[in-house]
């Protein structure tokens, strides 16, 4: 894509529309007003309502406990460095890889082999003051959302007691029958400027460990198919496959397990829409096969800012990247979502292939949403206007936005790529959300801010709210 095309198509956009403008020196005509802001797109996020739409969420479900961090591993004496390791074996292989997200503020989630170790840390936090116990899961928080949002949800998980008594009551579970002890995942979280030692945390995250042996294999996918034609989805949502990251499986048996989901995903008409999210994956024989098994029978992407620069080394250069920064710049995180969309937007639609047709990137500090133009994705800017609300709805844990608690990280404006010549974009508080279109009116793009929460209640399950939320106005 040309930048020159690309610029022109912006300053035509930004003309008729008027979303963003700048004075003649180049600054911006007013000042960022959080009330007129969060005004604005309360304004377009209430003009769309949720329709009779059904959607079917893979896969699985989980016990989060959920404690500070401080309150385990910040007793303990910090590491003199960090380190990654593709499973925890050991304490000191913990608080080493702790170290190493805490100090970037990066989300990740890691298998822990060693039970005694990952026990001992479950009594702990079960003992330590403040920590409480959530349905957790990629696919029941999605799940969750959809179903407050308006939506009726089909999830594919066991019905185990704990599961069936915290699911919201409007969700369908299609997975089997399950007695015994539910599967516990830890969420150690931890607040920006937060310190540890000589670390000190850029931004409020978290790190997930478990101890899982179930969820990983995916075992409610045959009994949640059997529920599928009968349900008839608009929409699938395919989640919950970094459970998958560095499991130790017996050889060939993850691809037999992803090869499962691709022929349920393959199975569905093409009217049935179908939406990856993608999560934190270290492992590049993972990737691959999701390259091949997954992301080629997807509609519809989802990621963070941490797992759009990952998916691109993995697409570009064969490799993944394990820590990326937690602010982006909007024209770097762009330039990668174009390359993306540009690839997989041109996979050939044969034995249940699709072409990716919609984007939606999720940071901090903005939202992205890319989409085809004549697809069936509609609604863009409020999409990415409803997610970023819900960004800061389920950061502060409150459904009413208090803009004492709320700060906007983005500048008075932002390039649209990396390229030489690539036009600007200037904040307009009045109209803060900016779409337009490139390749030649074949693609639109929407940003929006995040009005950030500074009085941090939840990191854990904010991508796949925030995500959800986005879904809900687009299919």
């Amino acid at each position: 894509m040309a930048v020159g095309r690309m610029s022109t198509a912006v300053s035509i956009a930004v003309l008729l529309v008027a979303f963003w403008y700048t004075r003649d020196d180049g600054h911006p005509i007013i000042h960022k007003n959080l009330q007129s802001i969060l005004d604005a797109m309360l304004e377009v996020e209430q003009q769309h309502a949720v329709g009779e739409i059904r959607i079917a969420v893979g896969y699985g479900a989980c016990k989060d406990l959920f404690v500070r961090g401080s309150h385990i591993l910040g007793v303990m004496q910090a590491p003199q460095r960090p380190a990654h390791f593709s499973r925890i074996e050991s304490l000191q292989q913990m608080k080493e890889m702790y170290a190493l997200f805490f100090s970037a503020g990066s989300a990740a989630e890691r298998y822990v082999v060693n039970e005694t170790l990952f026990s001992e840390m479950i009594t702990a936090a079960e003992a330590a003051p403040g920590s409480y116990s959530a349905l957790g899961g990629n696919a029941p928080v999605m799940a969750s959302r959809f179903a407050k949002e308006g939506a009726k949800v089909l999830l594919a998980a066991k019905r185990s007691p704990y599961i069936m008594e915290e699911i919201h009551p409007d969700i369908v579970v299609g997975g089997g029958d399950v007695d015994g002890v539910d599967d516990i995942h830890l969420i150690l979280e931890y607040k920006t400027g937060e310190k540890w030692g000589t670390y000190e945390a850029p931004r409020a995250n978290r790190f997930i460990v478990h101890s899982d042996d179930s969820n990983p294999t995916l075992s409610s996918v045959e009994e949640f198919g059997g529920h599928l034609p009968s349900f008839k989805p608009h929409l699938l949502v395919v989640g919950g496959l970094q459970m998958m990251d560095n499991f130790p499986f017996q050889s060939g048996r993850r691809q037999e397990r992803l090869m499962a989901v691709r022929d349920q995903m393959s199975s569905l008409p093409f009217a049935t829409r179908i939406h990856f999210e993608m999560a934190s994956f270290t492992d590049t024989e993972l990737l691959n096969d999701l390259m091949d098994y997954v992301i080629p029978y997807s509609d519809s992407l989802g990621m963070n800012e941490q797992e759009l620069p990952n998916l691109y080394s993995m697409m570009k250069y064969g490799n993944v990247s394990l820590v990326s920064d937690f602010n982006p710049r909007v024209a770097v995180v762009l330039d990668q979502m174009r390359e993306i969309f540009k690839q997989l937007g041109n996979t050939p639609e044969v034995g249940g292939k699709r072409r990716l047709t919609r984007l939606h990137l999720h940071t901090l500090a903005f939202q992205a949403i890319m989409v085809r133009k004549g697809s069936p994705w509609l609604n863009s800017m409020a999409a990415a206007t409803k997610a970023a609300l819900t960004a800061n709805r389920h950061v502060c844990g409150n459904s009413k936005i208090n803009l004492r608690n709320a700060k906007i990280l983005m500048d008075d404006g932002f390039t649209l790529s990396q390229e030489a010549g690539a036009g600007r974009v200037m904040f307009d508080n009045q109209h803060p959300v900016a779409c337009w279109t490139e390749d030649d009116g074949n693609v639109e793009i929407c940003v929006a801010p995040v009005l950030v929460c500074t009085s941090v209640r939840h990191t854990a399950g904010g991508g796949d709210n925030i995500s959800a939320a986005g879904l809900v106005l687009q299919v």
